[in-house]
């Protein structure tokens, strides 16, 4: 599993051949890549407006151009975008298996409302997984979008669909939250031993969040963590381990 932690300038076909170089089969980029998680002035109408035309569909050029970089580097990837919608656009993510197809598409269930850019979009309000095939054979994924990791009730959507690992598009400080510390680390960690699964959250560099970008194991330790600077973040997830420990802590899956 590879975690992108890069602005949205960076290259993506040359961050998805580092990725494969380094024998992932799957790379996350942060939270709604499309435009880098911009913001507008809330009192300029012109830019709220500019901002939400700048909004791209599933099949547009964006996702169209991803996809060809999957298939051509062999990994999977999950792609983020402010997704074209009426009235309002989603804070949407797309998994792309090794050969160019859109195997997953989620929205944003637990948009940050009470902030900008986000107030300015619609909330989806179903989550679902895919089974994703690897090098290491099939793999039962879901997606949480940043702030929905703090939700219990996406988590027990997941679950029930059989997820093994979560992939988390973020774009917010994860250890150095000026109000909060490294609390959303811990609550990955959490939700990682609560549901017996493997999380992967993909972040943003400082100096835009904190980087961080980290990876936990079915008992909630941390696997790798990235430092504040752009980076792409390796780990390995033992689908072996994490099986047999979802067969052993069953009732934590029951819902």
């Amino acid at each position: 599993m590879a975690m992108a932690q890069v602005m949205n300038d960076a290259d993506v076909d040359a961050i998805a051949a580092s990725a494969a170089a380094e024998g992932a089969d799957v790379i996350v980029f942060p939270e709604m890549f499309s435009n880098g998680y911009s913001r507008f002035d809330p009192e300029d109408r012109t830019a709220r407006q500019a901002w939400i035309d700048a909004a791209v569909p599933i099949d547009g050029a964006f996702v169209k151009g991803v996809r060809e970089v999957a298939r051509r580097h062999g990994l999977a990837i999950v792609a983020t975008f402010l997704e074209r919608g009426s009235p309002k656009p989603f804070n949407s993510a797309v998994l792309i298996d090794s050969r160019g197809d859109v195997v997953l598409h989620q929205r944003k269930r637990h948009i940050c409302f009470f902030d900008i850019p986000e107030e300015a979009c619609a909330a989806g309000e179903t989550s679902s997984v895919a089974r994703l095939r690897t090098a290491a054979g099939e793999v039962t994924i879901g997606i949480m979008i940043c702030m929905d990791r703090e939700f219990p009730d996406v988590a027990a959507d997941l679950v029930g669909e059989g997820v093994e690992i979560i992939l988390v598009p973020n774009s917010c400080p994860l250890v150095d939250d000026p109000a909060v510390g490294d609390v959303r680390v811990a609550g990955v960690r959490a939700l990682a031993f609560q549901s017996v699964l493997g999380v992967a959250v993909a972040n943003y560099p400082a100096p835009k969040d904190d980087g961080r970008s980290f990876a936990v194991d079915p008992l909630g330790k941390v696997l790798s963590m990235g430092g504040p600077q752009p980076d792409l973040v390796i780990t390995d997830f033992d689908l072996d381990r994490i099986r047999a420990l979802q067969k052993e802590d069953w009732f934590r899956r029951v819902r």
